[in-house]
């Protein structure tokens, strides 16, 4: 048997599952058909509307509302999905909707951090350890790979991909993908080499980060077009794991890549 601390103002409906160790704050709300794993906290007023699942460790901020509808009017009322990876801290009034029949679910990995008013639309997959800072506005089906941050009060368009380890400045407006490994900023938005810092953080070794280096000013600073780049890439360049996702992820992008 759960042993939850649920506040007596709390609402918890009664198939929704609660690990050991959860904690259930003053007027939050835990909807039908909700899980929360092992030691994870939901704050006072917080809400998990329906069709939520958090893996052990999350916690989830005073007002979030987590599982409502998607905003999508082609969404018809299908059984869709909220899914939160472990360790995942979302903060104070962050809203994340549903999937739509798209895919199902909208998705976040492990130790995620969303920060104050962040919206996450339907759709969307997050990738681990990826940090969303204040105000960032997802719309639908968007896709972040892990380790990358986009800075605040940032909105990113619908369908638009952001590779790992990018990094997005604040009050940007993103509307094309974003490659693996780099940083960006503005309105419009453009690319200002690899991120760096970031990398060396992360633990990349000298010649990873040179080869990457070499495929950046390959793609964006040679004046080759896309096509006549990826042919070079796949004959210059180092067979490296993070070199060969650079040029996958500019190759399979539907959008275009930003520049």
């Amino acid at each position: 048997m759960s042993d939850a601390t649920v506040h007596p103002t709390a609402i918890v409906a009664p198939d929704a599952e609660l690990g050991r160790g959860v904690e259930i704050g003053p007027f939050a709300i835990v909807g039908p058909r909700v899980t929360v794993g092992d030691g994870g906290h939901i704050a006072a007023r917080a809400i998990l509307e329906q069709n939520v699942r958090l893996a052990p460790g999350c916690r989830v901020g005073t007002g979030s509302i987590l599982g409502g509808q998607p905003q999508d009017l082609k969404y018809a009322g299908e059984e869709t999905w909220v899914e939160v990876g472990e360790g995942t801290v979302i903060r104070e009034y962050c809203t994340i909707n549903r999937g739509t029949s798209q895919s199902r679910v909208t998705r976040l990995g492990r130790q995620c951090l969303v920060m104050t008013y962040v919206h996450i639309a339907h759709d969307c997959h997050i990738g681990d350890e990826v940090i969303l800072t204040n105000g960032v506005q997802l719309a639908g089906h968007v896709t972040i790979d892990r380790c990358a941050i986009v800075s605040g009060l940032t909105p990113v368009h619908q369908f638009v991909k952001i590779g790992a380890y990018a990094f997005i400045g604040g009050m940007s407006r993103v509307t094309k993908d974003v490659p693996p490994y780099t940083k960006a900023v503005g309105n419009p938005m453009k690319l200002y080499g690899l991120n760096a810092v970031g990398l060396q953080r992360h633990g990349f070794q000298p010649e990873t980060l040179a080869e990457l280096k070499k495929a950046y000013r390959l793609f964006f600073r040679s004046g080759l077009n896309i096509s006549q780049a990826l042919e070079r890439a796949h004959a210059e360049l180092a067979p490296l794991p993070e070199v060969e996702s650079f040029v996958q992820f500019i190759e399979a992008s539907a959008r275009g890549v930003l520049v």
